[in-house]
């Protein structure tokens, strides 16, 4: 992967959304409250498929080319009377933020950002660079692999002959609406599929996409309104597990509660798929606050479980999921029920530089690994306001922190068996 010979120059936008560049600041990225200049080496051409977002309300900061001091950019030379913005990229699945993008709130004109992740980004040699990493080979996701024409005839032709699964019917929404990649491939008939369940929850997370109180950032999925049967699970998981390239299915999606609330009804739709077909991979994506929910699951038969994790913390946990009737202990031990059948875990692990990469996070989360021996790690960008989280969750400003790289790369030296990637695993 080719990195810029030198730092990309700082961007921002006018008033009307136009994007530009002033190249006497270099780029600067952000890591909890801090500014910093990145190095090239953390720099990679933004990935086809990521987005530029402008970020109203607030001021771009970058950093002076001599010294790689922090500098706040608050004109545009071009016409100082106008209003500039700072500007951040959501990076494409499957990429991982270093720093975020560099900014300065002017708190009476800010809104709430929405809830996708921002990452630095800098403009060098015809093109924008951003701060970060692939951290997963596989392309079941890149925007290459999804063909529009295909994917409108596919999903039409299934939702005209399925008219009575609610369930297919739900996903083609997700599909033709809202753009959900899992919801593409299973029409696409290929990788991961997806079989929410669950219109409710036990957690109340303050960046959950699929529910947020009025007056707050709007979800960016349409939350499931009914609890499927196991007939309309199965008509889904069942041809998907026996004729899909590499078929994983999945319970828990963005579009849903907790699915563990529907753990009777998930056992009886495992047993009832590994009737049907004994190929690909069951997953569960979970909040695994459920213990007893998650025996059940193990012992019909669920071969994974992705564990969602913000932090391995119990405050900053608490502060962001809000768990009803349950504790971060459960969730251990729903991985341990896991691994004591032999089954494989991932953590399903939100990235935020400054949080994620601090000291005190790193040795929590060691521990956690070395107790609960979860077999992977799939690392999430945080799709959240990151002033906001870090209000929310009450992080410190003065947290010593490691470097996104640096966590990175200790990981594999103290963890040498743990998979790091982005994606729930087929299982051969």
């Amino acid at each position: 992967m080719s990195h810029p010979n030198k730092i990309p120059s700082l961007l921002y936008a006018d008033e009307n959304g136009n994007i530009k560049d002033f190249p006497h600041l270099k780029m600067a990225g952000m890591s909890n409250t801090r500014y910093l200049m990145p190095k090239t080496e953390e720099l990679i051409e933004l990935p086809e498929g990521s987005e530029l977002f402008v970020l109203p309300g607030r001021l771009p900061i970058g950093c002076d080319p001599a010294s790689g001091e922090p500098l706040l950019f608050a004109e545009d030379p071009q016409d100082p009377k106008q209003k500039i913005q700072a500007v951040a990229a959501f990076m494409a699945p499957a990429h991982t933020a270093i720093l975020n993008a560099a900014y300065q709130t002017k708190d009476s004109e800010a809104p709430l950002l929405p809830l996708f992740a921002y990452c630095s980004v800098g403009w060098h040699d015809g093109r924008f660079w951003v701060t970060g990493f692939r951290s997963d080979l596989n392309r079941r996701q890149d925007l290459d692999q999804f063909n529009p024409r295909a994917i409108q005839q596919k999903t039409v032709h299934k939702l005209n002959r399925y008219k009575e699964n609610r369930l297919i019917q739900h996903l083609g929404k997700c599909c033709l609406t809202h753009g959900c990649p899992a919801a593409r491939n299973y029409f696409l008939g290929r990788w991961e599929a997806p079989l929410p369940t669950s219109p409710n929850c036990n957690a109340r997370c303050v960046g959950c996409i699929s529910l947020q109180p009025s007056g707050c950032c709007s979800s960016t999925q349409e939350r499931i309104g009914f609890i499927p049967t196991v007939k309309e699970i199965v008509q889904i998981g069942a041809p998907h597990l026996e004729n899909a390239e590499q078929a994983i299915v999945s319970f828990g999606q963005g579009c849903e509660g907790e699915p563990l609330l529907q753990a009777e009804l998930i056992a009886e739709a495992i047993r009832a798929l590994r009737n049907s077909s004994k190929k690909g991979t069951i997953n569960l994506n979970s909040n695994s606050s459920l213990p007893d929910g998650v025996e059940k699951l193990a012992q019909a038969g669920l071969d994974s479980l992705r564990v969602s994790l913000n932090s391995s913390q119990e405050t900053f946990y608490n502060r962001y999921y809000r768990p009803t009737n349950y504790c971060l202990d459960d969730v251990k031990e729903s991985i341990k029920i896991m691994k004591r059948h032999g089954r494989f875990v991932s953590l399903n692990y939100f990235i935020l530089p400054g949080v994620t990469d601090s000291f005190n996070e790193y040795n929590t989360l060691c521990q956690l690994l070395s107790s609960c021996k979860p077999d992977m790690i799939q690392l999430r960008n945080l799709n959240m306001d990151p002033e906001w989280y870090l209000d929310t969750i009450g992080f410190p400003q003065d947290s010593k922190s490691m470097g996104i790289s640096a966590w990175y790369n200790n990981l594999r030296k103290d963890f040498p068996t743990l998979r790091l990637g982005y994606f729930n695993p087929f299982l051969a």
